[in-house]
């Protein structure tokens, strides 16, 4: 995968659509789910969250709560670089699929943006886990 193209990285999870966007929006469960980005979750200010995570102190801001399942989300990394993460929660016949869309940083080389891959898709999994019905 170059620096340009996005990957989606999708999954299913055996719950509504509507369960799922619950559980995700909330970010004091994103250290639950969202290991690469979060061990730990405090509220900051102006819709902010501050999260430790393997980069360091980052600051979080999802897109406003709405009814399409869109969990866009802004991390600000430990050096000021701004990312933003397009991440979905769609109707699917099992449920949902939580689709991330992950996009290579400048000059990552493959075994970085393999990794990165990697938890992505190990976090994706979790949250399904995390579902299963009758426990989210």
């Amino acid at each position: 995968m170059s620096g340009e193209q996005s990957l989606h990285l999708a999954h299913v999870v055996a719950r509504s659509p509507e369960a799922v966007y619950r559980f995700a929006v909330q970010p004091a469960n994103l250290p639950r789910w969202a290991a690469g980005l979060a061990s730990g979750v405090r509220e900051g200010r102006d819709g902010w969250w501050l999260c430790a995570s393997p980069l360091g102190d980052v600051r979080v801001r999802f897109a406003p709560e709405n009814r399409f399942g869109v969990l866009d989300h802004t991390v600000v990394l430990p050096d000021g670089t701004s990312v933003l993460n397009p991440l979905r929660v769609l109707p699917h016949p099992a449920g949902s699929e939580v689709v991330f869309t992950y996009r290579r940083s400048p000059g990552q080389d493959d075994a970085a943006a393999a990794a990165d891959e990697a938890a992505v898709r190990a976090d994706l999994a979790r949250l399904a886990d995390l579902l299963v019905p009758g426990t989210g």
